[in-house]
């Protein structure tokens, strides 16, 4: 099967093409501005093209991204299928559970609501397509063995591994989603081949708070991890994905489980005096 990744040297792009090649599927990467891609076959398309921690460095950039290059793909290109890559973060102004049917909460005078509506076009463009092979994943979290993103997760982690006293300025109450990318590569397969709905939830489905967090990282590296108090004022929706589970028989690993395959022996290596 061909599949064509957008976005093939980014942090979820470069895991899914390994992903893809392991599975046996030819994978083409064109480069972000490779006008050519438009005139050729693509099979089924993934647009991982996005920008996140510095996505308000520069506004036009980001909407760029998210929008405008996926718009001339979605108009121009010829595909077996096409999945954009949105984002679960669109739901954190929601409370409760929230499916991939829940009215969203976007405000544009929110500085941190721009990443946000450029995602939210993005999935607009989709089903004004209207077209039944276009569909949507929206990503948690999402992280790796490696730990070469530099998102909160890793980062934190890597500090943990230096075994020294961690202070984070988070509060402990606060909670996201998180799932690894071998899950995510597999579902985002999944959604390309098989998918039946225009939106997919790509996520764990359990929200891990920092205080949970930090004491599984104390538990697992032996260090001492210092957040900052509860803030009273602080919710997560839950994330439901009851979709992958229905469509395509995906359960993702739970963090928890991940983590303890991760750095099952780091407390023993330094009670002997090891080095992490």
């Amino acid at each position: 099967m061909k599949f064509t990744v957008f976005g093939a040297t980014g942090f979820i792009g470069s895991h899914l093409c390994r992903h893809l090649r392991g599975q046996g599927h030819e994978v083409y990467t064109p480069a972000r501005v490779d006008e050519a891609a438009l005139d050729r076959p693509l099979g089924h398309t993934v647009y991982c093209i996005g920008k996140t921690a510095n996505y308000r460095d520069d506004a036009g950039a980001t909407v760029e991204a998210h929008v405008g290059l996926f718009a001339r793909i979605l108009g121009a290109a010829r595909f077996d299928s096409l999945l954009y890559l949105s984002s679960t973060r669109l739901y954190d102004s929601c409370a409760g559970e929230c499916g991939e049917d829940r009215a969203l909460m976007l405000n544009p005078g929110e500085p941190r609501h721009l990443f946000d509506l450029s995602k939210a076009l993005g999935e607009a463009l989709c089903h004004a397509s209207g077209r039944r092979e276009v569909r949507i994943a929206r990503l948690a979290s999402v992280y790796s063995d490696a730990l070469e993103s530099a998102n909160f997760l890793h980062g934190l982690v890597k500090s943990a591994l230096r075994g020294k006293t961690v202070k984070v300025g988070a509060p402990a109450n606060a909670a996201r989603d998180y799932i690894h990318c071998d899950d995510v590569c597999r579902v985002l397969e999944a959604i390309a081949l098989r998918g039946m709905r225009p939106v997919y939830n790509v996520a764990s489905g359990e929200n891990v708070t920092n205080e949970r967090l930090f004491a599984l990282l104390s538990e697992l590296c032996g260090v001492t991890i210092e957040g900052e108090p509860p803030d009273p004022g602080l919710s997560f929706p839950a994330i439901r994905i009851a979709a992958i589970a229905e469509d395509f028989g995906i359960r993702p690993e739970s963090l928890e489980s991940r983590l303890r395959r991760m750095i099952p022996a780091a407390p023993a290596r330094r009670r002997v005096g090891g080095r992490p």
